[in-house]
């Protein structure tokens, strides 16, 4: 009895084992087809030999030191495999050594081809635009295929936000390239290349076509009436006095009789120029130039007495004498030779900080400094959506010597002192506060809701960033060794000025054209719009009293260094 007994109970055993091996095989089957398909998926002919994609790991959130707020470093990034396995697919793609370098360099952050030939096919039928689709269009280094400006998101970019951007600068036509990048021009100057080629989706949706490598998806926007059209970006630059022999060289002369600031605007935004010059009934564009650098600026009554003679006279347009005074516009166009940065050719042993308290308007400075010098500015951290939106050198090592200067919020001693010399930038405690709000609860551009300026961690907010705004300027103006104070508010009221004592300070040569396409392009696609405020006053007369402590502090400080006080504006003194 007993034989059967531990006969059975071995049996039960070797059952219990097999049943287990037979799990685990299940389990390790199923692995596998799931890895089988995903390569299959990410499969892409002439791209199995490129590196791994990089992606970004998400910074730690903000921490918080002896009361006050610190943005913590991250400077990390995670490396995912992805098989690029020998999977043949159906698809093309440009097989250039050239064109497998551009997409090597951004490919980290794209997503995957779709999935079949019949979707990539439906994208055309899906895409969801205001504007005409035209086709796919070359768009590499020796044939541009739309020459007017260019802006990033590399998260969020869609094709009806790239038309409404082009629309509202000026542009007739809007190209998509990398699934993120968007370009806008007035005409194509490139031939068409296979719709294939073009086979990228946007960022931000999943049924436009958004380019390839080295390609455009193009769109016509939405046409508006003459007149009509609104542009951004256009800022009065003065009137001028000009000789007519020079004025006879500008590439472009329009005569229209009914001639009006907007029509002249709108004609060189069309030719691609960045500057509308004109006189009734003379219209001229051209390229910026040290021509109408400020100091050549006359009065502007003389321009309005010239408009005044100009409609008083109906028998036959004025005869021009040699010189004559010209109203000068900045066009929604950026100067070509504006758009080119880099990183600066030689590392540089001095590092300069670019430091300020958060919600200062760091990014709009370091948007105005790429500009005016033409070179990359680094940060002491890493920001992918600013990465996203054009700033390279986001990521490069903030110690390398590579970018103009550093963006940085730190304000310890130690992390002071590893800078040679510091622009401070400082700006009004409550507009700043407020900003930096709006940027923890809403992204860079975004608005915080009414709801979260009432909600509790709108007071924790400020009572601990308040005492951190004067800390901040308290601990540079003693610890820093060199410094340019800047105050964002006189930076509003006078660019041009600011901009060359903040070019002095680095040491670069400033060209008038790059200090005119600052100007014209000041506020880019970083600055966060005035609208949507909170409905309220969400600083409580408790709060105004801590803060106005504070910036007498701060004020009484400048004073002692022999800078400049705080602007007037900061109180009602």
């Amino acid at each position: 009895m007993v034989a059967p007994l531990y006969k059975l109970h071995c049996l039960l055993k070797r059952a219990r084992m097999l049943l287990l091996c037979l799990g685990i095989a299940y389990l390790m089957a199923g692995s596998i087809l799931l890895l089988q398909r995903s390569s299959i998926r990410v499969a892409q002919p002439n791209l199995a030999s490129l590196p791994p994609l990089l992606s970004l790991a998400a910074p730690p959130t903000a921490l918080r030191t002896t009361g006050l707020g610190v943005r913590a470093r991250s400077r990390w990034a995670t490396i995912q495999a992805v098989s690029g396995g020998g999977a043949k697919a159906g698809r093309h793609w440009p097989a250039s050594r050239s064109l497998g370098v551009q997409h090597l360099h951004r490919r980290w952050f794209h997503s995957l081809l779709p999935e079949s030939p019949e979707q990539r096919m439906s994208l055309h039928r899906n895409s969801r635009h205001k504007g005409t689709y035209i086709g796919c269009f070359l768009h590499n280094a020796s044939d541009r295929a739309l020459g007017g400006t260019m802006l990033y998101d590399l998260r969020k970019m869609t094709s009806s936000l790239c038309q409404d951007t082009c629309s509202e600068s000026g542009y007739q036509f809007a190209g998509l390239e990398y699934g993120a990048e968007c370009h806008c021009g007035n005409r194509i100057s490139s031939p068409r290349a296979p719709e294939e080629d073009c086979s990228l989706v946007c960022r931000g949706e999943r049924g436009s076509p958004c380019g390839g490598v080295g390609r455009l998806s193009i769109y016509k926007v939405e046409e508006q009436l003459p007149g009509h059209r609104k542009f951004r970006n256009v800022h009065y630059r003065g009137c001028f006095k000009l000789l007519k022999s020079t004025i006879v060289t500008f590439p472009i002369d329009s005569f229209q009789p009914n001639l009006t600031t907007q029509s002249c605007i709108e004609t060189c935004t069309d030719k691609e120029l960045p500057l509308a010059v004109f006189k009734r009934p003379h219209c001229f564009c051209t390229w910026t130039s040290s021509l109408f650098s400020l100091t050549q600026q006359s009065d502007n009554q003389q321009c309005v007495e010239n408009a005044t003679l100009n409609h008083t006279t109906t028998s036959a347009p004025p005869t021009s004498t040699e010189r004559d005074h010209y109203q000068v516009y900045h066009t929604p166009v950026l100067d070509s030779r504006c758009k080119e940065r880099m990183f600066l050719p030689q590392r540089s042993s001095s590092l300069v900080a670019l430091s300020s308290f958060p919600g200062a308007g760091n990014t709009w400075v370091r948007h105005l400094i790429e500009l005016v010098t033409g070179y990359y500015t680094g940060s002491f951290y890493f920001d992918g959506t600013l990465y996203n939106r054009g700033f390279k050198g986001e990521k490069d090592y903030w110690k390398s010597g590579r970018s103009i200067c550093v963006k940085t919020h730190e304000s310890g001693q130690k992390e002071i002192e590893m800078f040679d010399s510091a622009i401070l930038l400082i700006r009004n405690p409550y507009r700043s506060l407020m900003a930096e709000f709006n940027r923890k609860c809403a992204g860079h551009l975004g608005h915080a809701t009414d709801a979260q300026w009432k909600s509790k961690e709108w007071p924790e907010f400020v009572s601990s960033y308040a005492p951190w705004w004067a800390s901040h300027a308290l601990s540079w103006l003693k610890f820093g060794r060199r410094l340019l104070v800047v105050h964002y508010e006189e930076l509003q009221r006078a660019l041009l000025p600011q901009l060359r004592l903040i070019t002095a300070f680095l040491n670069v040569t400033m060209t008038e054209e790059r200090l005119l396409c600052a100007q014209s392009n000041q506020d880019g696609h970083f600055k966060r719009s005035g609208a949507l405020r909170p409905s309220f006053d969400p600083f409580t007369p408790d709060m105004r009293q801590i803060i106005d402590s504070f910036i007498h502090t701060v004020d009484q400080a400048l004073q002692s260094r022999n800078f400049s006080g705080l602007p007037q504006e900061y109180l009602p003194r």
